[in-house]
């Protein structure tokens, strides 16, 4: 693979870039207008503009990243998150061009593109579930129905959702009635499907994920876990590793349950089986296989030492990793991801606008992604994430005292941002005692 194209922008390219410079890989960029001088553009090799401002002319554009991979002469195409990342046609239009794919297989792809047949796919695996509707639920009164057998309160959900998008809870059938319509239309309206199914609600719950590498040889390696449950909007906002609330019982049940989710799919790749424990039991309950790189990724890295981009990039490239991966050493000690957010840090909402100020924290222990500088301009056309604030410690205590002194050090200044809210978060006696569910921010 000697040249790469990243058919995103923001930090993940940025993130994808760095990589690429270490292993000599020429690095080639795709830009709508509102990015013409963007940081991933700058950093790259060589750009090219593939639409306006709006994704939809530009980012989501398969064809106009094809067309851009063509005349720049890439061998490959990372997708990144979001975007393109988990839409199996346009894998398979790269492939079909004679491009390489970093990213599983498109089959793959979709069986778990869509909830409710991975949920029955997962079932088939042994990999337990959050109790719900087996089927779509195209009509209100089966909805009322279904909710009385599953017992409120019930989560609806659009199948083809993702990012927290297209979930509503409702506590009582009058709560169903309103939410359900308005649910499917938004569902319509993001995902180009009205499909939803209904889910238990799981009020106690804490957001926990496996991150899994399916080399070549067929073999399914689990990486490590990370605890997600720090949301605003069903969305990650802290993230953390390892989970700091399992027991090694715990954990080791975990990680069988994410190993058989993805070798039920022959799965090739970085990938990411998330899962909700339940805190009033301690059962496991699969929600969604997350085909691509995630954004939380950085922490993993950080106590495994691991190169995920450079895991795919070898993979992709058909390297036979089992000797580099199979005896690895255990991860060590913990690490925290903060989200930079161009947002309102009490009500979470967007404040985007130029950057008059930007000075990141720096020390042995800290890492920042990001995807901005000082002089750019956080546009309203595209997610709000500016950059990632990760830290290390040998345990959890001194890495919540290390991002909360980065944190001091980060200044940001034009655009909105969410920083203020790590000392909320840390300073927390539930928090600090990881005495916490997924409701903690609300």
């Amino acid at each position: 693979m000697k040249s790469l194209l990243v058919a995103n922008r923001g930090e993940i390219a940025c993130r994808v870039f760095r990589t690429c410079q270490r292993l000599g890989i020429e690095t080639l960029a795709v830009y709508s207008d509102a990015d013409a001088d963007a940081k991933h553009v700058r950093m790259a090799d060589r750009a090219i503009r593939v639409g306006e401002a709006p994704a939809t002319a530009s980012y989501l554009d398969g064809n106009a990243v094809l067309a851009a991979a063509k005349e720049l002469g890439a061998d490959a195409i990372h997708p990144g998150y979001g975007f393109l990342s988990e839409n199996s046609e346009f894998a398979r239009q790269v492939v079909g061009n004679g491009l390489t794919w970093v990213g599983p297989d498109p089959d793959a792809m979709d069986a778990m593109s869509e909830k409710i047949p991975s949920r029955e796919l997962m079932r088939r695996a042994g990999v337990p579930i959050v109790p719900g509707t087996d089927d779509a639920v195209s009509a209100l009164e089966d909805a009322l129905r279904e909710a009385e057998r599953i017992g409120y309160p019930v989560m609806v959900k659009a199948s083809a959702g993702g990012g927290g998008i297209g979930m509503t809870i409702v506590n009582d059938a009058a709560d169903l009635e309103s939410a359900f319509d308005t649910a499917r239309t938004k569902a319509e309206r993001f995902f180009a499907s009205s499909v939803v199914y209904l889910e238990k609600y799981i009020a106690a719950a804490r957001h926990v994920e496996v991150q899994v590498l399916g080399l070549n040889s067929g073999r399914i390696i689990v990486v490590g876990d990370r605890d997600c449950s720090v949301q605003r909007r069903h969305q990650k906002v802290l993230e953390e590793a390892p989970c700091p609330i399992l027991t090694e019982d715990e954990r080791e049940n975990l990680h069988a349950i994410a190993r058989s989710a993805a070798a039920q799919v022959n799965y090739r790749g970085a990938g990411t089986v998330e899962m909700i424990l339940d805190l009033s039991d301690r059962n496991f309950y699969f929600l969604e296989m997350n085909t691509r790189l995630q954004v939380e990724h950085t922490v993993t890295e950080l106590v495994t030492g691991l190169d995920l981009v450079e895991m795919q990039l070898r993979i992709a490239a058909g390297e036979d990793l089992d000797n580099v991966l199979v005896d690895r050493p255990e991860p060590t000690g913990h690490a925290i991801e903060f989200r930079v957010y161009a947002e309102d840090p009490v009500r979470f909402l967007p404040g985007p606008g130029t950057i008059t100020e930007w000075t990141e924290p720096s020390g042995a222990d800290i890492r920042v992604d990001g995807g901005y500088e000082l002089g750019d301009t956080v546009s309203p056309y595209y997610d709000p994430l500016m950059a990632k604030l990760c830290v290390h410690g040998p345990d959890r205590r001194t890495a919540i005292s290390r991002l909360l002194a980065a944190a001091e050090q980060f200044r940001i200044a034009g655009p909105k941002n969410n920083l203020p809210l790590v000392e909320r978060i840390a300073h927390d006696r539930a928090f600090e005692t990881g005495s916490y569910d997924t409701s903690f921010l609300q």
